[in-house]
């Protein structure tokens, strides 16, 4: 069992057409300004379509799965994850 966060982004078309896309690029912009790209063990992938359209774009971080997920909220919760480390 891994003590690493782990952050998954739905790239179905609707997602990441709703904002998944822009999601990727803060978790990206997050690891860089902080740091954390060779500093933390974080596993991000990316997922197929969840079937939860109308609540995208969705994220799953640490198994948890959130729905209308914005920039924003993002941020948030990959403060959450981090500030654990």
């Amino acid at each position: 069992m891994s003590d690493k966060p782990t952050i998954r982004i739905c790239l179905g078309s609707s997602c990441f057409a709703r904002g998944n896309e822009k999601n990727l690029q803060v978790i990206e912009k997050y690891l860089e300004e902080h740091h954390l790209q060779d500093e933390v063990d974080l596993e991000l992938g990316c997922s197929l379509c969840q079937g939860r359209c109308a609540e995208g774009p969705n994220v799953i971080v640490n198994n948890q799965r959130y729905g209308n997920v914005d920039p924003g909220m993002m941020l948030e919760l990959l403060k959450s994850c981090f500030e654990k480390q």
